[in-house]
């Protein structure tokens, strides 16, 4: 791993022996972008007339008077500035005093230096050690705006990514208007790529839509004040011919929580450029002097193995480097979440029948969802007022948690601490802290409003009802919701020409609070959890190591979502819960084994009243739970191959599989929705396994060599082939899961 400069030359090479990333300094002081991909040899890699020639080309603005070979609008750049002969969309927009909207950051110096800095106020990849990672800082002046522009670039010892930001700052006493600065700009040399995308809504978030980049503008975002269930903020880039396993792939994942937008712009040319950050549209950040805007953090990742390989490098990436240190390694309870089993028609009894019932189940945590504060009996009342209910928990919380842990469980607690309920007495008191315009008609999601979380003393007042509570208790678990998007983007607490900030600041004071109380707790988990699925992002998992992956808990529903989710989320951050049937988002009815099968590739846990499964109901989830615990390492730390999709073809089914990072044990597992007439027996051919050796296949008498797995497959035999019972007679909703030791 390293970064060289050659001065002579003025190229920039990054380099860790799987990628190169190569970047120069043009003619006018812009940066160039020369490469991207599989790691070159250093010495053609500073070769700057490899990369690039002068071109003369009719109809062409140039830089130069005179001068017909140096036109930006032909040139791959790092930094694109509108307005200075590139016509493509830019990656920054700032609005000088003057009205004018020309930019010119021209090179001005650059650092080297082993590490990578934290960015201030907002979540990032993180390195204990210094020497793992390596970083190039190239500082850009526009002397006509005063303002100093800085570019950061990470590259890790061990995987396949870049990460990148912008930091801006002001020198000048007239003041500017940022209203775009892209986190990543990544000019490519064709357009032969698909862009695929994670989207969806509430109940079934990320799906995989996949297309053909044409000519003119692709893109997703958010403008919800959240990451959203909408689209999720990362793309991948893949070739017509890439699959799971084979062929060039490039991801990339925006480290943040709030507005973003992904946008992938071919040109007549046929040349793509592809972007990342915040989303422009109601951004305007006034900087006066000696002002900072930082960018949330890029990461870029480059595979030649596939989809699966870009998925693997993000999975170890977040697990490593973004989960917080404490957590890396600390197995996931299995809990009990009373949501689905109660509602809000629960008492203090209920409850400690349920920890008790869980307990003997083997079950490790019980979670208490919503209700257990103000006066709220339903959702149309006491959000902002987190104080105990004492006419459910006469004991209070920290009672009810230290008597629950003495069972020999944990407890955990809801709460959604952005929010407010207009009957609520944080309301009476305050009816100035929500988002909105006074003067129009605010919007209501479930019966609720957003918190300005963009005013410190919004979020300072928050925390001490929250310290209240949390303070003296046996919390272990938090699991923090956020069930509505903002509407009527207003912050009476900001000044008019500061109202285009209010989206940022808000994750900023969303941030904040999340760092305050992590610091305060640093033995409570929190779950992030915004409607399910709805703020399952990079940024959330900085401080939350895990995110309820859906509301939707339905086991078919779920293996779209978390086949999707797994392009770029490792298994560890997904919770994943058994629930109730008929289930309570689509009153299917699956059978128990289904539920746990599909649920074990994530956190695992239960959401149904333990108390009322039939003896051997109880019995099987004991199994269950048994299982798991044996299997819960594999599962989070193992690398995961998805082998089945349930989007192509006719998504009857799935399947996918764990493999230990040194091969020595496997989790395969293969789902059908329906039971098809006179069906034939396929094959399920396995990855990841040491080719050599051979391995122990749970409902096989003999050894299998890796290669058999690998090339020939696992035996599906149909359940029922329409004349006789053959392999296991389960009809609809089949599922599979064979253990593998070598």
């Amino acid at each position: 791993m390293n970064i060289y400069y050659d001065p002579t030359q003025k190229v920039f090479h990054l380099i860790n022996g799987q990628i190169s990333y190569v970047i120069g300094i043009l003619r006018n002081g812009h940066l160039g972008h020369f490469y991207f991909g599989k790691a070159l040899h250093p010495n053609e890699a500073m070769n700057q007339s490899l990369f690039r020639q002068d071109q003369n080309r009719g109809l062409t603005n140039y830089v130069y008077e005179g001068d017909m070979g140096f036109s930006l609008n032909l040139e791959k750049l790092e930094m694109p500035c509108f307005g200075t002969t590139d016509y493509r969309s830019p990656s920054i927009d700032i609005l000088m005093e003057s009205g004018s909207g020309i930019i010119d950051f021209i090179y001005t110096d650059h650092t080297i230096f082993a590490g990578k800095k934290n960015l201030e106020g907002l979540p990032s990849t993180r390195y204990e050690c210094d020497q793992d990672v390596m970083t190039l800082e190239i500082k850009m002046t526009d002397p006509v705006m005063g303002s100093v522009l800085y570019l950061s670039y990470s590259i890790f010892r061990e995987y396949p990514v870049i990460a990148r930001s912008s930091r801006l700052m002001h020198q000048d006493p007239s003041p500017i208007r940022l209203k775009r600065l892209m986190s990543l700009s990544l000019d490519l040399d064709d357009s032969d790529w698909e862009w695929l995308q994670l989207y969806g809504d509430w109940t079934r978030e990320r799906h995989i839509a996949c297309q053909p980049l044409h000519h003119g503008i692709q893109s997703i975002g958010s403008m919800r004040g959240a990451s959203s269930a909408a689209y999720n903020p990362f793309v991948a880039m893949k070739r017509n011919s890439t699959t799971e396993d084979s062929g060039e792939a490039i991801g990339v994942s925006l480290v943040y929580s709030g507005n973003f937008l992904m946008q992938i712009e071919v040109d007549g040319d046929d040349s793509a450029r592809l972007m990342a950050g915040i989303h422009p549209h109601g951004f305007e950040w006034v900087l006066n002097e000696g002002d900072i805007f930082q960018s949330p953090e890029a990461l870029l990742a480059f595979a030649p193995n596939g989809l699966g390989g870009v998925s693997r490098t993000f999975h170890d990436l977040f697990r490593e480097h973004l989960i917080a240190v404490r957590w890396r390694d600390k197995p996931r309870q299995v809990l009990l979440n009373n949501w689905e089993a109660t509602y809000f028609d629960f008492d203090e009894r209920k409850i400690l029948d349920l920890a008790k019932g869980a307990k003997a189940l083997g079950i490790e945590l019980l979670v208490l969802d919503d209700g257990w504060f103000g006066t709220r009996n339903d959702d149309t009342s006491s959000l902002g007022d987190w104080s105990v209910n004492l006419n459910k928990v006469p004991s209070g919380i920290k009672k009810l948690s230290h008597e629950i842990v003495a069972f020999g469980i944990e407890f955990g607690l809801w709460i959604e601490p952005e929010m407010i309920n207009k009957r609520s007495r944080l309301f009476e008191l305050h009816p100035d802290w929500l988002i909105g315009d006074p003067e129009r008609n605010m919007s209501h999601g479930r019966n609720q409003y957003v918190l300005d979380f963009s005013r410190p003393e919004v979020v300072e007042g928050i925390y001490q009802q929250l310290i209240q509570v949390f303070d003296g208790s046996a919390i272990t678990y938090i699991k923090w919701d956020m069930n509505r998007n903002i509407t009527e983007a207003y912050s009476r607490g900001l000044a008019p020409e500061k109202q285009g900030e209010l989206m940022h600041r808000y994750i900023l004071g969303v941030y904040t609070l999340y760092e305050r109380m992590t610091a305060r707790y640093p033995n409570i988990l929190f779950e992030s959890c915004s409607a399910g699925g709805g703020r399952f992002d990079p940024g959330m998992l900085y401080y939350a190591p895990q995110a309820w992956t859906s509301d939707n808990t339905d086991a078919v529903e779920r293996l779209k979502i978390q086949y999707g989710t797994s392009l770029i989320y490792p298994l560890v951050t997904m919770g994943s819960h058994v629930s109730d049937v008929p289930n309570h988002q689509v009153l299917r009815q699956t059978p128990l084994k289904m539920r746990a099968d599909v649920a074990y590739f994530g956190t695992f846990g239960y959401e149904l009243n333990i108390l009322k499964l039939s003896y051997e109901q109880k019995m099987e989830v004991v199994e269950q739970i048994e299982f798991f615990k044996s299997s819960r390492d594999l599962i989070h730390k193992g690398d995961f191959y998805r082998l089945i999709n349930p989007f192509s073809g006719s998504g009857n089914q799935t399947a996918w599989m764990v493999v230990s990072k040194d091969g020595s044990n496997a989790l395969v597992a293969w789902y059908q929705i329906l039971a098809r007439p006179n069906d034939q027996t396929t094959r399920l051919r396995l990855h990841g396994l040491d080719e050599e050796c051979f391995y122990e296949v749970s409902g096989y008498d003999h050894p299998l060599s890796g290669r058999y797995l690998m090339y020939l497959g696992l035996l599906i035999r149909p359940s029922f082939n329409g004349i006789e019972h053959s392999g296991d007679p389960e009809g609809d909703y089949q599922s599979r899961i064979w253990t593998i030791k070598k």
